[in-house]
């Protein structure tokens, strides 16, 4: 299915910043053999290097900041695509810096909507959202489901407070300029070629190498997975769906719930890993239960995620086991 959605997409210029990234280098990476791809990125997270595409002759990689307006809107020029996954992420990495967090993503995706709604011939303006809109619990949570964020004062909800700014941005482009936006809200997307502080991806590097698995607090904390090749696929459909203009979407795998603790003993087992788990306080606010409500997607672009738990986690292990050889 994901190759018949991308066969569509041919002979575009496609955006995508913080393209270097975990998901934008591996849209990148499905878009190059018919399309321009222009990755812009401040390469802090540069997962491009490793990636076999690289080097591929129809990749433009510009070295960028969003939050520079003049230069972001020049190197837009002549794009037909425009996917914004460009932010600050990491729980870690928000909770030292909410204030480069909130600059970031609410200043930076300012920027790359008014730049694109000067191009000439924009086809989709894609923004990157997040599950944590909804709060510390998000059970079946639909689109029109209400925003709860955490307490002032808890740095992690400054990244949830950033994000959804940008879905009102995307939105209000969409109804006073005409932009036609998508945004997306991932939940707890993970595979190969993922960078950061991702739970999972840092599971099955530590059973990979027999090392001790880490989990915060008593790990009763329930998520659904969506595997990257699911993410892509909604991605390509919301390019490519008339109906999914001024839309958003939850994108999420509601068939792959399981605990955190559930998930270390998944990921073990499935590697047959000598790992032990070990337990650790809490060190900030948390998300106790996220699973997604994703009929809305289903119905306007068709799309529903496939790829079960345990085949993730093969795919993702040897993705990494064949980087370390």
């Amino acid at each position: 299915m994901l190759k018949e959605s991308i066969n569509q997409i041919k002979n575009e210029t496609v955006f995508i910043t913080g393209g270097a990234g975990f998901i934008g280098s591996t849209l990148a990476g499905r878009l190059l053999s018919d399309n321009k791809v222009v990755i812009y990125d401040n390469l802090k997270r540069n997962t491009i290097k490793n990636m076999p595409f690289a080097k591929h002759k129809n990749l433009t990689l510009i070295n960028g900041d969003i939050l520079d307006l003049p230069y972001l809107k020049k190197s837009m020029e002549g794009s037909t695509y425009v996917i914004h996954c460009a932010g600050i992420t990491g729980v870690d990495t928000v909770i030292k810096s909410p204030v480069s967090t909130m600059r970031v993503n609410i200043i930076g995706s300012y920027n790359v909507l008014e730049a694109a709604s000067h191009l000439n011939n924009c086809k989709r303006v894609i923004c990157f959202s997040t599950s944590e809109v909804f709060g510390k619990v998000a059970f079946q949570s639909e689109e029109s489901s209400s925003a709860v964020l955490g307490a002032v004062g808890e740095a992690r909800w400054t990244y949830a407070v950033s994000k959804l700014s940008v879905e009102h941005f995307a939105y209000a482009y969409f109804k006073e300029k005409n932009v036609p936006t998508v945004t997306v809200r991932p939940f707890n997307v993970y595979g190969p070629g993922q960078t950061g502080e991702g739970a999972l991806r840092t599971f099955i590097m530590r059973a990979l190498n027999n090392e001790d698995i880490v989990v915060h607090g008593d790990g009763t904390q329930i998520r659904a997975w969506c595997y990257v090749d699911d993410m892509i696929e909604a991605v390509i459909r919301c390019m490519i769906f008339p109906e999914a203009v001024g839309e958003s979407f939850n994108i999420g795998n509601a068939k792959t719930i399981t605990t955190i603790y559930g998930m270390a003993n998944i990921v073990i087992r499935v590697l047959q890993s000598q790992s032990k788990i070990v337990h650790v306080p809490k060190t900030s606010a948390d998300i106790e239960l996220r699973i997604p409500k994703t009929e809305k997607a289903e119905k306007l672009i068709d799309f529903k995620a496939k790829t079960d738990l345990e085949e993730g986690i093969k795919k993702t292990a040897e993705f990494f086991r064949r980087g370390s050889q």
